[in-house]
């Protein structure tokens, strides 16, 4: 039984809403810890830095809480429900390091690199990495699945060609971001056109008229990062298929995976499935390196393959050709590489959870959305307080949602339909999430293609230009679109 005279009796939350000063104190912690951590330990900062830095911050979150008249047992329910809304990135992100570890043994990651650098050529590599992966998310719906298959691929040619990693990195993100933000498949997309109360098709085309010349202008940027034409690929090639089978079989489990993505299988259960794909390739393949993972000569044949492949998803893989710079690409992946990162995103969901339930993000949003007198202000505002809350709440999904749903009243009044607001949010919230370290989008991104947030942030030119070009277009007054613009279209809900 509780001591009521120690602990006092259990009462129901009484809540105040925080003024200003104390609800921007949790934030002005957070940043100056986070600016302190990357002093102190530059891109390592998300080794375990940043994550104590949003610990902190959580525990002052917290404290104003109590203040305010909530219990303990309420902010700790927000911090469970935050983390819980979590989960699904978290296995597709530990599915993504099984993914990476059996696609190095079984050869589909060397293919991916041999024909990348058969094919593209330095001069237009950053270009083509953009349009590659603009067009297969498209096709698939989602940025993480391309970041974690064709993405890992394209940054491995990156690496051959003695290119920069942040700059490809940038590229890969900006490609995968707008076919994301475009398609009708994507989770980001419906939730957007939801959150707004708009129609899914006719979201798609309003999207489409502020991502379509974003990638224009994304694209002629990237043409001008052209690398020098004096590359010479032929020693590394050569290496490779004297080591190799770079025909078509290692490419199954890439196509598996594209194929159960356009046919909407689940993330995890797709990314999941080809991390198992690559470890019966790599069975047939090169069953000698994969028993010799197992790490058990005494083992029978069957149960040292079984043990091989569960030992790369689990751990990683470790190659031994011999030839130092294929060691060196190969040698990666498994579930536990990922742990970090899921370290980071726990503790900025938790964060985020705490400072949602005491009523942070409530003050700091409704103080934008006070400023916004006229159309461009407001989706200026709400540009503003989607950006924000991937900042606080750490969670695109979020980001999505909150001010979608505390700006609808406001689009309502303005007269403007609901697809210029979905629009906005997929514009700002959707993009922004993966510029954000210790955001689920930027730490995975981060952890998939091995370059820290900080590092990629000023190449990925999608991401930072679309939300300028919508604010653009709403005090231009481009598409805007009023209330009357669809009456005779019939029911928007359809």
């Amino acid at each position: 039984m509780i001591d009521e005279k120690k602990h006092g009796p259990s009462q129901p939350d009484d809540p105040r809403k925080p003024a200003l000063i104390w609800a921007i104190m949790p934030v002005v912690v957070l940043v100056l810890l986070l600016m302190a951590a990357y002093s102190l330990y530059g891109d390592d900062a998300a080794e375990g830095a940043n994550q104590l830095a949003l610990t902190f911050a959580a525990v002052v979150a917290v404290a104003i809480g109590r203040r305010h008249g909530h219990s303990y047992d309420s902010m700790r329910e927000a911090a469970v429900e935050s983390v819980n809304t979590g989960l699904g990135a978290i296995f597709i992100l530990l599915a993504v390091g099984a993914l990476i570890g059996t696609w190095a043994m079984s050869g589909t990651l060397v293919a991916m690199v041999y024909w990348g650098l058969k094919i593209l050529s330095p001069d237009f590599f950053y270009f083509s990495v953009v349009l590659i992966c603009a067009i297969v998310a498209l096709c698939v719906g989602s940025s993480w699945t391309v970041a974690g298959t064709i993405g890992i691929g394209l940054m491995g040619v990156s690496q051959q060609m003695e290119l920069n990693p942040a700059i490809t990195a940038g590229a890969i993100i900006s490609g995968a971001y707008f076919g994301d933000k475009s398609s009708p498949l994507s989770d980001a997309t419906n939730l957007a056109t939801a959150a707004a109360g708009a129609q899914l098709y006719r979201h798609i085309t309003e999207t489409l008229w502020t991502s379509v010349p974003t990638l224009g202008i994304c694209l002629v940027v990237f043409l001008f990062f052209g690398a020098p034409g004096d590359f010479d690929p032929t020693t590394f090639t050569g290496a490779l298929e004297q080591s190799f089978d770079v025909g078509l079989l290692p490419f199954l489990p890439l196509v598996f995976v594209l194929v159960l993505a356009v046919v909407r299988f689940p993330p995890f259960l797709t990314i999941f499935a080809g991390a198992l794909a690559g470890g019966v390739i790599a069975v047939f393949l090169y069953p000698s390196n994969v028993a010799l993972m197992a790490q058990d000569p005494e083992l029978p044949a069957g149960w040292a393959l079984l043990k091989g492949v569960w030992t790369v998803m689990a751990q990683g893989y470790v190659s031994e050709t011999g030839v130092a710079v294929i060691d060196s690409f190969l040698t990666r992946g498994g579930m536990e590489s990922m742990l970090v990162t899921v370290w980071l995103i726990l503790t900025a969901l938790a964060f985020g959870g705490i400072v949602d339930r005491i009523g942070v993000l409530d003050r700091l949003l409704g103080g934008i959305l006070k400023a916004a007198h006229t159309s461009g202000r407001l989706v200026g505002a709400l540009v503003a307080a989607a950006i924000g809350t991937n900042l606080l709440a750490s969670d695109q999904y979020i980001a999505i949602v909150l001010p979608g749903k505390i700006f609808q009243k406001a689009f309502r009044k303005m007269g403007l339909q609901p697809e210029v607001l979905s629009r906005a949010l997929g514009d700002s919230a959707t993009v922004t999430s993966a510029l954000v370290p210790w955001n689920s989008c930027g730490a995975y991104m981060a952890a998939t293609l091995g370059v820290a947030t900080v590092s990629y942030l000023p190449f990925a030119v999608f991401n930072l230009l679309n939300p300028v070009v919508t604010v653009a277009f709403a005090f231009l007054g481009i598409r805007m679109l009023k209330s009357e613009t669809w009456k005779s279209t019939g029911d928007r809900s359809a």
